[in-house]
């Protein structure tokens, strides 16, 4: 790759590398930061995989963070890339973007494109003015052993699920008229009920397609008619899943970028990391609300605090959300809003309470997870509306970052799993 600083570049096909695997339902392994409650995931996935072929063997899941033999994971990790490369099981695959089509676990199709993002272009800080950018604050300390993976490997595997608002629907879905005419790379089944994904590439026209339709993207005027501000640069691609994994590698590239010169760290492959950019548009894309539990305080006393601080109502319209508490609950109505979406009123509501007054919050997935919790004495549950979606890049840019944990694209079994590769030094 040349460098190139234009925003029609900020995403870009790269050299490929595929598996040679006579097994495929094994090769796939689910983004590493799913299923972290859930050993028994995982031990299924180590039992299938066991022996053979497999991107599980080239990745950390998240669930093993805390273990003591995490450096020994590591290095593991690295001898299997170096094996895999050595034994052409990580094979090339041709230079392009990569059509993707994912059946979801409900039957769903979701389109997207596998390619390479800018770091240079992508900042992760809260207000940053960059085209890439974080769509929720990064945890630092989440960072740290993901760099570790990285650093040492001469290859990475994408599970970062990049979002354009592409409302012509003009960057990935024209590829879906047209893959009878492309050449399919893979057709995989996916494991422990992932679905199934189809890849196809992208020949040099269709590259030319995707940058001219970036450039739209970028174009300030269109910026300012869709979200109402054109007072920076804008925003042309978020992070809608894998912020850390992306946040790890624009930190590992920007210590490489720190060891040379910086024409040759402008050249050098880890400035870019692979990804699959999606439509925001796409009709599988679902945003599902995670709610909120806070534990061990007096439900009353969070409540009193709580109308106080959002100078709460019983009617009207605007910001809303449901409390439930054991013997009761109640429907609050925010007239005082600290943040242009209801997730963001309530988590720095529960932000500054818990830091006066002490208390646990964790972040639930389902109605009825919370409501049992909820029914626990000491304990108060915040039930949230769904985002929707076409309000993020408006959010993203008018407040920095969305508030963590704000929104959920789709269950765990329809994240993203590891397949295509490439090579980073």
């Amino acid at each position: 790759m040349t460098a190139d600083t234009g925003l029609s570049q900020i995403f870009r096909p790269c050299e490929l590398l595929l598996p040679n695997t006579p097994e495929p339902e094994v090769w796939c392994a689910v983004a590493c930061d799913q299923y972290t409650s859930q050993p028994d995931y995982w031990r299924r996935v180590e039992e299938l995989t066991k022996g053979k072929p497999s991107t599980a063997h080239l990745i950390l899941p998240e669930l093993y963070l805390d273990e003591p033999d995490v450096a020994g994971r590591i290095e593991a990790i690295h001898r299997t890339m170096e094996d895999y490369l050595k034994r052409g099981i990580l094979a090339p695959g041709g230079f392009g973007f990569v059509y993707v089509e994912r059946t979801l676990s409900d039957g769903r199709l979701r389109r997207g494109l596998v390619g390479a993002v800018d770091l240079e272009a992508y900042d992760y800080r809260p207000g940053a003015q960059t085209p890439v950018r974080a769509t929720e604050k990064t945890v630092t300390e989440r960072i740290p052993p993901r760099l570790m993976v990285r650093q040492g490997a001469p290859v990475e595997l994408p599970h970062v699920l990049l979002l354009a608002d592409d409302r012509e629907r003009c960057l990935v879905e024209p590829f879906e008229r047209e893959k009878r005419g492309m050449k399919l790379l893979y057709d995989y089944p996916l494991m422990q009920g992932g679905g199934r994904v189809r890849g196809y590439l992208v020949d040099a026209a269709g590259q030319r397609r995707v940058a001219d339709a970036l450039r739209r993207l970028a174009d300030p005027g269109r910026a300012a008619r869709l979200y109402g501000d054109g007072s920076g640069p804008p925003l042309v691609i978020a992070v809608g899943d894998g912020n850390h994994s992306l946040a790890a590698a624009k930190e590992s590239y920007e210590r490489l970028k720190a060891s040379m010169p910086a024409e040759k760290a402008l050249c050098h492959p880890a400035r870019y990391a692979m990804a699959e950019l999606v439509n925001l548009q796409d009709d599988s894309l679902v945003f599902q609300p995670i709610h909120r539990v806070l534990f061990g305080i007096e439900p009353e006393k969070a409540l009193a605090s709580l109308r106080q601080a959002v100078g709460a109502g019983s009617g009207g319209c605007g910001q809303r959300f449901e409390c439930v508490f054991k013997g009761g609950r109640e429907t609050i109505v925010v007239s005082n809003p600290s943040s242009k979406l209801t997730v963001g009123t309530l988590q720095n509501f529960l932000d500054d309470y818990t830091a006066a007054n002490g208390g646990r919050v964790d972040y639930i997935h389902g109605d009825d997870v919370v409501e049992e919790l909820a029914g626990q004495k000491g304990n108060i549950g915040f039930l949230l509306p769904p985002m929707e979606k076409n309000l993020l890049f408006e959010t993203v840019i008018a407040d920095g970052v969305l508030p963590r944990k704000t929104f959920s694209m789709g269950h765990a079994a329809d994240k993203r799993f590891y397949l295509e590769a490439r090579r980073i030094r």
